[in-house]
């Protein structure tokens, strides 16, 4: 069985765990999204794709969420003294090594998915990791301005996220460079040839929402089967401040509007939590299964849920 997930970071991640236990002996391709890309410090930083990489390569800290286990974050501590920008993001001593190796790579005139399977043959995940696009797409939020009131600005969405973590109201949320950028080697070839792609319960607007602009994804996903998993239980994220982003699109924050949201021309079937059963979304089928990721015994199941739901 070939399965290809669209993914973000870290809820993305914990829901691949599962997969593969649920599927031990399917190729798995996953695409992930690199609008949350940002450089600081003259270092290319992909969140999404190292948190995947990472989780699926048994590196992750997982009572932190984020970033490598036995983490240490001396170079940050130095930075501070230095008083330098950016410092509001963390970068770890361990997870430095990765970003000096796609830095190099990149300067060498690799593009990012040959940077990414190079850096996954230390990792070993399990899966094929493909970015979305080699292009560089980056997302960035429109606030309001307090220096000059009445205007606004736009900030990376990284600062929006982890420095003010999202509090700013959003009135747009912008991928810059999707509307140019093209899909990487292997991401239309992997989608055509998928018995069923599932969407992980990421973020709906910028993990998902951005894999989808880039130019030719949707459209390569017609005519699959393709099986959503909500990221909102009860009316509430279950990781994250993915309500900011919905509101920001102008989507209310319930499994409901976000299955609406995606469509029938995007989805067959749309998983959501127990709390949720009665969900509706006009031409797709809905089931109700626990969703909560507690452990990868969870994931699991919700894996084996949305494989059947498939029907595969």
């Amino acid at each position: 069985m070939r399965i290809v997930a669209l993914a973000g970071g870290i809820g993305g991640a914990r829901f691949l765990q599962g997969l593969k236990v649920a599927a031990p002996d399917a190729e798995l391709t996953v695409v992930v999204n690199t609008g949350d890309d940002i450089t600081l410090y003259g270092l290319r930083v992909c969140p999404d794709l190292d948190s995947v990489m990472y989780t699926l390569g048994g590196g992750s800290d997982t009572q932190r969420g984020w970033g490598r286990q036995d983490e240490t974050f001396r170079v940050k501590e130095e930075l501070v003294a230095y008083d330098a920008p950016a410092t509001w993001f963390g970068l770890g001593d361990l997870d430095m090594a990765t970003h000096l190796v796609r830095r190099q790579m990149l300067d060498a005139g690799f593009p990012l998915s040959a940077v990414t399977a190079a850096l996954c043959e230390r990792w070993r995940p399990g899966a094929r990791l493909l970015p979305m696009s080699d292009d560089r797409v980056e997302t960035h939020v429109v606030v309001d301005d307090d220096a000059t009131p009445g205007n606004r600005k736009a900030i990376h969405f990284q600062e929006w996220w982890v420095k003010h973590h999202a509090a700013l109201r959003a009135h747009s949320i912008v991928a810059v460079g999707a509307e140019t950028a093209t899909p990487a080697p292997g991401v239309l070839e992997a989608i055509e040839a998928a018995d069923v792609v599932l969407l992980p319960p990421s973020n709906p607007v910028v993990s998902i929402g951005t894999i989808l602009q880039v130019k030719g994804i949707r459209d390569a996903l017609a005519g699959k089967k393709v099986v959503g998993l909500s990221p909102i239980i009860g009316g509430a994220p279950v990781r994250g401040m993915a309500d900011a982003c919905l509101d920001a699109i102008g989507v209310e924050t319930s499994a409901q509007a976000v299955g609406r949201h995606y469509g029938s021309e995007l989805l067959a079937g749309w998983l959501v939590d127990t709390t949720d059963a009665g969900v509706t979304v006009p031409g797709v089928e809905v089931r109700a299964v626990p969703l909560l990721m507690t452990d990868v015994t969870a994931s699991a199941a919700m894996a084996t849920a949305a494989l059947e739901l498939a029907g595969v």
